[in-house]
């Protein structure tokens, strides 16, 4: 009776995605976003919201923005301990998910305001334009849709295709070209879903010890089916 390969135990191992300017893929859903991050600091307003899904970029043109800009960086979550004249040291800096339950409304006002006084520029990211955060503070409302911005729609399929390599090679995973087709045509069609992916993906081809098969990523694609 022959006996079954033991499945090795995944362990996580940190990676790096690379966050350079060059590492960002453009495409026709992020090409309006990439533009104002570049333009800076030609930009047509002080206030530029990004908005956009989960896994669409956001965090990427942050941190590309951050580097171009010596920007501060901070959660939207964590600004009610924060000092807003810190933040604006540099002249600029990103609020990250202003669209979060956790935001002090207030704490924002007055950031926007310390920042409207220095001239400093301010990036905010969100999921949703701000008429539909729930703001209840009507002043920072009146600002926030004053802002200029800045749309990161869903990748069309070239893009995908882009991502998908990108995702792949900050893992160093190898993949024949027609298992990454079988996994472009079953695969839900956004940027999140290609995170979630890769990561499976090299979850799955480490417990087994062996590179990307089209098995394996049938598994993974619809686990408990045949591959």
């Amino acid at each position: 009776m022959s006996r079954m390969k033991p499945r090795q135990l995944p362990l996580a191992m940190p990676h790096q995605a690379a966050m350079s300017r060059e590492d960002f893929l453009v495409g026709e859903g992020n090409r309006e976003a990439a533009a104002f991050i570049d333009a800076w600091p030609d930009w047509p307003a002080s206030v530029v919201l990004l908005i956009g899904p989960n896994g669409s970029g956001k965090t990427h043109l942050v941190n590309i923005w951050a580097a171009k800009s010596r920007a501060a960086v901070v959660a939207a979550a964590d600004l009610s301990s924060a000092d807003p004249t810190a933040l604006i040291g540099t002249g600029a800096v990103a609020v990250e998910d202003a669209d979060d339950p956790a935001l002090d409304e207030n704490a924002l006002f007055h950031l926007l305001n310390a920042a409207r006084g220095r001239g400093a520029s301010v990036l905010i990211t969100a999921h949703s334009v701000p008429s539909v955060w729930g703001v209840t503070l009507p002043d920072l409302l009146s600002r926030l849709r004053a802002a200029q911005p800045a749309f990161l729609g869903p990748p069309d399929d070239a893009l995908l295709e882009k991502v998908m390599i990108k995702l792949l090679a900050d893992r160093q995973l190898a993949i024949d070209a027609g298992v990454l087709d079988y996994i472009l045509l079953r695969m839900e069609r956004s940027c999140a879903a290609a995170c979630a992916l890769v990561e499976a993906l090299d979850r799955e081809s480490l417990a087994r010890g062996r590179r990307i098969t089209r098995a394996i990523a049938a598994d993974v694609l619809s686990p408990g089916s045949e591959s």
